[in-house]
């Protein structure tokens, strides 16, 4: 384990290999699961603020469970109060979560992010997965995730030599600064 301020590093982080195949899992995770993508606090009031520039992304069946239920509601399934997730459509695919050409789920914020309409990438927790942080009272802990449907993207991972770390490199950068990073990589290179 690496220890960086106030996080602790599951050394899986650094040693397995993860990079995403659309193409093998048709973006499965925005579709599986027992609830909505995790949200901080503070992304409610943002899921508030783009939800005019991000709804003609959307598909009708999300819009329609967002104008029923919100834009995210409470995990009745999460340990402690106050955990958020992002709605889902039937409690199946998460409400952002639209469908390209190849019948690939994508998220809806993203591609609006990508057409310069917002300024905000997406929850954190996506940004982040296979990543999953545990905030505790005095530190994070940061895990790698396994799931089955992220097979290929650990093989493609391993094929192409890209450690879960790197994978995610601007959503690190993003949750815990670009000086936070370049510790983490130290740290790793100096392991290994």
């Amino acid at each position: 384990m690496i220890l960086i301020d106030n996080t602790v590093i599951s050394d899986d982080i650094a040693e397995q290999f993860f990079v995403c195949n659309l193409d093998k899992c048709k973006g499965a995770c925005c579709v599986e699961g027992d609830a909505g993508a995790p949200l901080e606090r503070d992304e409610l009031a943002k899921l508030e603020e783009i939800y005019p520039a991000v709804k003609p992304y959307l598909s009708a069946a999300g819009i329609a469970a967002i104008e029923a239920q919100g834009l995210y509601e409470q995990d009745i399934d999460a340990e402690g109060d106050g955990d958020y997730v992002t709605t889902t459509v039937g409690g199946r695919e998460c409400v952002y979560a639209i469908y390209d050409e190849k019948n690939i789920l994508k998220c809806g914020i993203e591609a609006a992010y990508n057409d310069g309409k917002i300024d905000w990438k997406k929850p954190i927790s996506c940004h982040l997965y296979p990543i999953r942080v545990t905030k505790y009272e005095q530190y994070h802990a940061l895990n790698y995730d396994r799931w089955p449907i992220c097979s290929p993207a650990c093989g493609f991972g391993k094929q192409l030599g890209v450690p879960v770390y790197k994978f995610v490199s601007n959503a690190l950068v993003r949750a815990y600064g670009q000086a936070w990073y370049d510790q983490l990589v130290r740290e790793i290179e100096e392991k290994g």
